[in-house]
């Protein structure tokens, strides 16, 4: 979904001209050939072109009356008429299956750079926008831009070029009845402008619409087991009909006002051939053109009146597609996360020495999370964090790991300055257990391999039994190549959780951040778990946050934290003999 500033779409494209470029110059890998397709396509065209003139001259060979028709010349007209139709026909189709590889070799270029994109962007931009929202710039939106560019682009040319042609053979044909037909062609194109002018904000905001509709989806997707446990069934549905309404609403109102203009068109162009046929009577009368002419011209009238009917049509599905492909644009503008400073530094082998000093830091500029956030952790020691949600202790571990770069003071790690350090390097120094886990469709081995390249089965196995997982593993009908589906939706959390510890023990790293890794599973396994992670955190800095205090009771180092502000700090028995905030919290649990 658009950011806070952004949301509900804007009421047009910023630069239409500016996207079809950007959509264009996608076309530009394949322009021979889209040159060798145009080439086709115009030669098609011709074809189409010819088709009436020899119809025409068919029909003026007819006019000669009863026993005087020369059928030879009528049958010669006849079979150069149905090569001209049947050629353009075939090479037309063969443009429309090029352009449609094509397209969807763009649609493949594009959908892999807005991935990239993905994987370069901030985690920030993915804070604020819906997972769902984003689904929809790649899958709906590149779709749409798709489509277009297989049936919509060369259909513009062509029918340029048929317009074109048709007029001048109809210059050629008859003067007199081109002059009948002249005031239908600026109305034509004043109207298709007029009604696109008032329809591309129209699709700009249907596409808007469907982003959010489809975050909706995915958020409740998400969360279908809560809503159920909660009997929230009847609310969630109630909020998606008005989603939805609104979304059907600006499907409707794009395409009610986008359905007028085609028909609009083909009445201005049939008050045109109406002209044309009064006065080709009068002039037929007059002997001033003959059957043959005006047969020939009225054929050429409707290859003339045709394309532009077919123009403001397609002109409605351009502007969706632009407001999709301006969508998509906007994700690939987003600005991603700032480089690394050109002198930085590879951080290799840390040691492990972790410093924050007077670290202050708001994700907006009016709320401040942290205020003066100062701690140290020696190499091997274990800080822990705690404090009721909100408190900043997820903030802690993001600003650790330079998901976000602090506003004011500075975090060091083995006397350098994270700031000048190389992300990645920085990065790959911490191994981390989330309270949210995530796993991919995959093997069980590849999922705790993950983050270890050339792991071998040894190594896999030695990690998942120190994480208490191996048992469970084994009894799995393929053991450690068992397949596990998307986010590990056919094991239980707890096995998730321990699966994710194993992935992190296989993780050979100096420095650990766990938040709330235990959380998902029942205290007997917390036992085992936390007896496994003692020999995982051994020698390492860790970081831990904790609602369990139980869990955190050995830890060299506690912060207490409060509104962004560290209100104590010490020992588990220090804290507790100080009878404070933090022996109000342990009190709490253990009553």
């Amino acid at each position: 979904m658009p950011g806070p500033g952004d949301r509900g779409g804007r009421a047009k494209p910023r630069d239409a001209r500016g996207t079809l470029r950007r959509v264009l110059r996608y076309l530009a890998e394949y322009r021979w050939v889209v040159f060798v397709l145009l080439l086709c396509a115009f030669a098609s065209n011709i074809g189409s072109l010819l088709g009436p003139s020899f119809a025409g001259k068919a029909i003026g060979e007819a006019e000669a009356g009863p026993g005087n028709v020369n059928f030879e010349r009528v049958f010669f007209y006849a079979r150069w008429m149905f090569i001209a139709y049947v050629g353009g026909n075939l090479l037309g189709f063969l443009v429309n299956q090029g352009m449609m590889r094509v397209s969807r070799r763009v649609a493949k270029k594009m959908r892999k750079d807005v991935f990239d994109k993905l994987m370069r962007l901030p985690v920030k931009y993915f804070d604020r926008n819906q997972a769902g929202d984003i689904i929809s710039r790649v899958s709906y939106d590149i779709d749409v831009v798709s489509t277009c560019l297989s049936t919509d682009v060369v259909q513009i040319l062509t029918s340029v070029v048929t317009v074109v042609g048709a007029f001048l053979m109809m210059c050629v044909t008859s003067l007199p009845l081109v002059v009948c037909m002249l005031p239908t062609i600026p109305a034509s194109i004043l109207f298709t402008r007029y009604m696109g002018r008032r329809t591309r904000p129209l699709y700009a905001k249907r596409s808007a619409a469907y982003g959010r509709m489809n975050g909706f989806v995915e958020e409740m997707f998400t969360g279908q087991k809560t809503i159920v446990a909660y009997a929230h069934e009847d609310g969630v549905c109630e909020e998606f009909s008005e989603i939805n309404h609104a979304a059907a609403d600006a499907y409707c109102a794009a395409d009610t006002l986008g359905a007028q203009t085609g028909p609009s068109v083909n009445l201005i162009n049939n008050l045109g051939l109406s002209a044309i046929g009064l006065v080709g009577a009068v002039l037929y009368l007059w002997k001033i053109v003959n059957l043959s002419q005006i047969s020939t011209f009225v054929l050429y009238s409707r290859k003339f009146s045709g394309p532009i009917n077919e123009v403001a049509n397609i002109m409605n599905e351009i502007y969706s597609a632009l407001a999709a492909a301006e969508r998509v644009f906007q994700l690939l503008d987003q600005p991603e996360e700032a480089a690394d400073i050109a002198d930085a530094e590879v951080l290799t082998r840390p040691e492990g020495d972790v410093r924050a000093e007077h670290v202050a830091f708001r994700y907006l500029p009016d709320k401040p999370v942290l205020r003066d956030l100062s701690l140290t952790a020696r190499p091997g020691q274990t800080v822990a964090i705690v404090g009721h949600t909100g408190a900043g202790k997820t903030t802690v571990i993001n600003l650790l790991m330079r998901f976000y770069d602090v506003d004011e003071g500075r975090i060091l790690v083995d006397g350098k300055e994270i700031r000048g350090l190389t992300r990645d390097s920085l990065r790959r120094a911490y191994a981390m257990v989330l309270q949210d886990t995530w796993l991919f469709r995959g093997t069980i081995f590849e999922n705790i391999a993950y983050g270890k390249e050339n792991a071998t089965m040894v190594e896999v196995v030695a990690a998942a039994k120190a994480a208490r997982i191996h048992s469970y593993i084994m009894r799995l009908p393929e053991g450690y190549h068992t397949v596990i589906s998307e986010d590990g939706g056919n094991i239980s959390k707890g096995q998730k959780q321990l699966l994710t510890i194993a992935r992190a023990m296989l993780y050979d790293t100096r420095m650990l951040i766990l938040d709330e890794a235990t959380s998902n599973v029942d205290t007997h396994t917390e036992q085992e778990v936390q007896r496994a992670m003692g020999e995982l955190m051994k020698g390492k800095t860790c970081f831990v946050i904790a609602h369990r205090l139980s869990t955190i009771q050995h830890a060299d180092h506690i912060l207490v934290m409060d509104h962004g502000d560290v209100v104590e700090q010490g020992k588990h028995e220090e804290l507790m003999a100080r009878r404070g905030a933090y022996y109000r919290m342990y009190a709490s649990q253990f009553e």
